[in-house]
């Protein structure tokens, strides 16, 4: 099964909060307790998901705007310079800038690589007279079916 279609099969309700390999292995008090605080992470997390969604359908509007406009899918300059705040966040909320640096790195090259699908895209359509971006999903994209069907390997529709 595909990553994408193994995902839609999941549901928040399939999750058990008390799936621990440590049941049975420590005393009912000290699993009350860790349960109780992995309840809060999970909590966080569902957070942080939900934050990283919104994020992306913000930078897809930002990727369609610069494919429209014929921009490269990079700004080296923003990137530093949200690095370098990022940076300065972490360090203020006593988290490692190292790790809020490389989540952040990773977070750039996801949105640098939308944002060359959808230039491909744009660019695509405009050889061929198609729609490039119909919609957008909330995690991608959604481009013209038939434009899709006629784009090689390289994400280029042939002339």
């Amino acid at each position: 099964m595909s990553e994408s279609s193994h995902a839609q099969h999941l549901s928040v309700d399939d999750f058990d909060p008390a799936a621990s390999s440590l049941t049975g292995a420590v005393e009912p008090a000290v699993m009350a307790e860790l349960l109780s605080i992995r309840s809060s992470i999970d909590n966080f997390d569902a957070t942080l998901v939900y934050l990283l969604a919104e994020r992306f359908k913000a930078t897809q509007r930002v990727g369609i705007l610069k494919a429209k406009h014929r921009l490269p899918a990079g700004d080296p300059n923003r990137e530093k310079a949200q690095i370098h705040r990022l940076r300065a966040l972490a360090e203020s909320a006593n988290l490692d800038p190292a790790f809020a640096e490389k989540f952040l790195n990773f977070i750039i090259s996801e949105v640098i690589h939308h944002h060359q699908a959808i230039s491909q895209s744009h660019s695509a359509a405009a050889a061929t007279g198609g729609v490039p971006v119909v919609s957008l999903d909330g995690q991608g994209f959604v481009a013209d079916p038939q434009t899709a069907a006629r784009m090689d390997a390289s994400g280029t529709a042939p002339q």
